[in-house]
């Protein structure tokens, strides 16, 4: 059983850092299944690569599970794929000997332990119960390039065909402790079995490795079943734990923030505003589908509904609750079966790759980017430009330069208790125009509200529009 991780971050060998392991050394732990061994076949500054080694033990393995009956699999203990495969012993071996690095610590080099770096890991034989297309949709929505082909039961035997089995190989520029994180949760789910007994406090185990993305993966509850065992209770509890945002006090939080902001944009009327800029956009571009990315409760929504022009609405929010609000909003329940499969209304991020979000003519953001942390601009950039790449993108954000003449707001504090950042009109041009050039995009950056002589508008908006879209014409590639 083999994992090999391997970076050209220069230096490459402060992979020995971000691993606690000396790439001159040979590392080993004993673990009750056989041995964990971490060695580097190469280390030079330009490339270095880390391999984890696992010698799994079918004689060790089989003691202890009791007397088999003959006449059912008298070898089946002593003879199976656990040594060859990746698994859940490969994912204890990784917590075993690269605890800290699982942590994103590393004592010589704690800011790089912070910092994505390009990553390659390679699985020479992983199980994969849903074949490639399973396979596909539990990384790729974490921003992975995937490469893998199916393993044939014997090389030498073409026609007895292929094996549920496949090489596995991952590329992105990300955190190590993300890239362990990510392989130690979903390598047993893709086995779908795990070798020890499943019980509650695995629960908290798969809710700290899973940090807030898999809050956040579109395979959210296949990911929780296969990770427990498909035990009803400890998947509903998971589930209900992984939703937490839906408790009705941290709502209460989030809409005295939202409040907040209303109040103190209201004579402005902000709200209004932004709605009414982004529907003249889109009508200017004709787009007929269109995706409403953090929509909320859905008031951009209802606003494009009334618009006959647009064949088909999405939205899309990492919160269940917020889109329950927004079908409210919209209706839907009461709608002509017709009517209702004019809308989509689905759970996700704009941080993980999602096949959902292709083929619109456009996508919305309206209010949405400065809720980001700034080190996932990067990965929000990628899904947005790169791979759901819609014919017109039109965002809207805060102009902090405006925010001096709110008289109620302290210097320097955010509109929003929950923004992460607010852009100034040179920062948020100098992004924009960055992007637009990297994906093959021309922005417009339009104003939204009065203009003060000196501060710019209250709000900012950008509309992108790919090259290679001919003029007047929405659809997307």
């Amino acid at each position: 059983m083999l994992l090999t991780i391997t970076t050209t971050h220069r230096p490459a060998t402060d992979l020995g850092y971000l691993l606690a392991k000396h790439p001159g050394r040979w590392h080993e732990k004993d673990l009750s299944q056989g041995r964990a061994i971490l060695f580097y076949p190469e280390a030079s500054e330009e490339r270095c690569t880390a391999a984890l080694l696992l010698e799994i033990d079918p004689v060790a393995l089989s003691r202890g599970r009791g007397a088999r009956n003959g006449s059912q699999a008298p070898l089946e203990p002593y003879v199976n794929d656990r040594p060859y495969v990746a698994s859940s012993f490969l994912s204890v071996a990784m917590t075993r000997l690269l605890g800290s690095a699982l942590k994103g610590r590393s004592r010589e080099r704690p800011d790089l332990a912070d910092t994505p770096i390009p990553l390659k890991a390679e699985l020479p034989v992983v199980p994969a119960r849903g074949g490639e297309p399973f396979l596909r949709a539990l990384f790729e929505p974490l921003g992975y390039a995937v490469d893998c082909a199916r393993l044939p039961l014997d090389p030498q035997f073409p026609s007895w065909g292929d094996s549920r089995y496949f090489t596995l190989r991952l590329r992105q520029t990300l955190r190590l402790a993300d890239l362990l994180t990510h392989l130690a949760v979903l390598i047993p789910v893709l086995d779908d079995a795990k070798h020890y007994w499943v019980g509650e406090d695995e629960i908290d185990k798969l809710l700290r490795m899973g940090g807030d993305w898999l809050a956040r993966h579109p395979q959210r509850e296949e990911i929780t079943r296969r990770a427990l065992r498909r035990d009803r209770r400890l998947v509903s509890e998971a589930l209900r734990r992984l939703t937490e945002e839906e408790d009705p006090a941290l709502d209460t939080r989030e809409q005295s923030a939202g409040d907040e902001e209303d109040a103190l944009e209201r004579d402005l009327t902000l709200n209004q505003c932004r709605l009414e800029a982004v529907l003249a956009a889109l009508r200017e571009v004709g787009a007929g589908r269109v995706l409403d990315l953090g929509c909320g409760d859905g008031r951009l929504l209802q606003r494009l509904a009334a618009e006959s022009s647009i064949q088909h609405l999405g939205g899309c929010d990492v919160s269940p609750r917020a889109l329950s609000l927004a079908a409210r909003r919209l209706n839907l329940e009461r709608l002509p079966e017709r009517q209702r499969q004019r809308f989509d209304l689905f759970q996700g991020s704009l941080l993980y790759r999602d096949a959902r979000f292709r083929g619109f003519d456009a996508i919305t953001l309206v209010e949405v980017i400065e809720h980001l942390e700034p080190n996932r601009l990067a990965a929000c950039e990628q899904v947005l430009f790169a791979e759901a790449r819609p014919a017109t993108l039109i965002l809207t954000t805060p102009n902090r330069d405006y925010n001096r003449l709110f008289a109620s707001l302290p210097a320097g504090a955010f509109r929003h208790r929950d923004h992460r950042f607010e852009w100034s009109r040179a920062e948020f041009a100098h992004w924009c125009e960055a992007v637009a050039e990297q994906h093959g995009y021309a922005v417009r950056i339009l104003p939204i509200g009065e203009v003060h002589p000196v501060q710019g508008p209250p709000t900012q908006m950008a509309v992108f529009r790919r090259h290679d879209t001919p003029a007047g014409q929405g659809a997307a590639a």
